[in-house]
């Protein structure tokens, strides 16, 4: 084999088989070309009106090597490690008989983007995603320049046809993951899908687990830092967020913010929001284990503070402490439904005069409003929405627990959440770490 042959089959390896590279071989009566190039992130007008239209008006393959050079954006390689970084950000090689030439045909999609709504950021990349699988695809491709970077393309859907498009990093992933993505896939038969939560419900075998095993985003920034972890993409034309598998406990707990901020920063903020899970899970119960069945735990003084605060209240504390809680899961699914104009409005001064009424006709003890407010703090410190709702659920059986037990059940029922996450798998990786997780 020659050396440009060599070099042709090279860059081919070095890019991979992936769906979004195309190779294509152009021919006129005089002349012979080959094109490289990424899809995604080329302009296809400006390859067509560029590049091909004026290859078939040429006589001569000088005539036309000198047009290409005419154009500012057009050069010849220094190597082949500059012509695969290249093409990686956008360039198309032009391969002639015995030479490659490159071609600046990068296009952005930058229009339909629109800032981060679910995840924000202080000092991290505002935009995020979009609903077309192309542009998303486009944004990943300029921000993660690497030629191992894979995309595999297919139908999902008899009715919708959805595109669902898996990405990884061919040196990064693990392989037996993604062997197990790709057949979890394949066994998927549905009529319609439109959104990741479906997906994510479709390809989670356990289909009553509480705790997300995929994570749910739409930001850019933290799908990249996950390739580059060794985990896989999925995206699906239609909607703005992507899965990211596998994943561990604490990738629900970092936010992004945290790989912008200083060290012991991040450090801080992290121990903050493992903090807040405890006091979220533990507070209700331990209220109603400490005042129902173990008050002793506490010094006589805060005993009779916690009795003369309940005096009034005509029922245990268990259901006190149940009243409240769905009374503040029906605020937040109030703020949610509601017009954005109206809704934080509305709710905070329904959870105000509610609670302030509640605990002047003494139905709802003042140190029941703190725990309630401390929770639902602690709730919204969450960085992952999917985890906050997991972890709201796990509230009340603790709760049942907390009636029945008292101090003993909240401890027996910490110990099974515990023995379950660390029997969890997200495609077969053990899932109750909290720390990152690299291949």
């Amino acid at each position: 084999m020659d050396p440009f042959s060599q070099n042709k089959q090279w860059l081919l390896d070095k890019l991979g088989p992936s769906d979004d590279l195309e190779h294509r071989t152009i021919q006129s009566n005089h002349l012979k070309a080959e094109l490289l190039f990424i899809t995604n992130i080329c302009d296809s007008s400006l390859i067509r009106d560029g590049i091909i239209q004026p290859f078939f008006q040429m006589q001569h393959e000088a005539e036309y090597e000198n047009y290409l050079l005419s154009f500012p954006g057009c050069n010849r390689p220094a190597s082949n490690v500059d012509t695969l970084g290249k093409i990686t950000a956008g360039h198309v090689a032009i391969l002639l008989q015995d030479r490659i030439l490159l071609f600046n045909a990068a296009q952005i999609k930058a229009a339909a983007l629109s800032d981060a709504q679910v995840e924000a950021t202080i000092q991290g990349p505002q935009t995020a995603f979009s609903e077309h699988i192309d542009t998303n695809i486009n944004l990943i491709r300029f921000r993660y320049q690497n030629n191992s970077l894979r995309v595999e393309c297919s139908e999902i859907g008899r009715l919708s046809k959805s595109r669902l498009c898996i990405m990884y990093d061919d040196l990064q992933v693990d392989h037996s993951v993604l062997d197990r993505v790709r057949r979890t896939i394949d066994e998927i038969k549905v009529d319609t899908l439109q959104s990741a939560n479906e997906l994510h419900q479709l390809l989670t075998k356990q289909k009553f687990s509480i705790f997300p095993i995929f994570m749910t985003t739409e930001r850019p920034d933290r799908t990249i830092l996950n390739l580059s972890q060794g985990k896989v993409i999925l995206m699906l034309e239609g909607t703005p967020f992507v899965l990211i598998l596998p994943v561990v406990f604490y990738d629900f707990y970092s936010a992004m913010d945290d790989n912008y901020q200083l060290s012991l920063v991040s450090y801080f903020l992290l121990l903050l929001r493992y903090i807040a899970l405890f006091l979220s899970l533990i507070l209700p119960a331990a209220y109603v284990a400490l005042t129902a069945y173990n008050p002793e735990i506490f010094r006589v003084q805060v005993s009779l503070s916690i009795a003369g605060s309940r005096a009034s209240v005509p029922y245990p504390a268990y259901v006190e402490v149940l009243l409240m809680l769905i009374l503040m899961e029906l605020l937040l699914e109030a703020s949610i439904r509601l017009p954005k104009s109206v809704g934080s409005t509305a709710t905070t001064v329904g959870g105000l005069i509610l609670g302030q009424a509640a605990t002047s006709a003494g139905l709802i003890s003042n140190i029941m409003i703190i725990i309630v407010s401390t929770v639902a703090i602690s709730n919204f410190v969450v960085p992952v929405n999917s985890m906050s709702f997991a972890m709201r659920i796990m509230k009340y059986p603790l709760i049942l627990l907390a009636s029945m037990l008292g101090i003993t059940g909240v401890v027996l029922g910490l110990i099974g959440m515990i023995a379950y996450l660390t029997n969890l798998r997200s495609f077969g990786v053990p899932y109750f770490r909290l720390f990152f997780y690299r291949k």
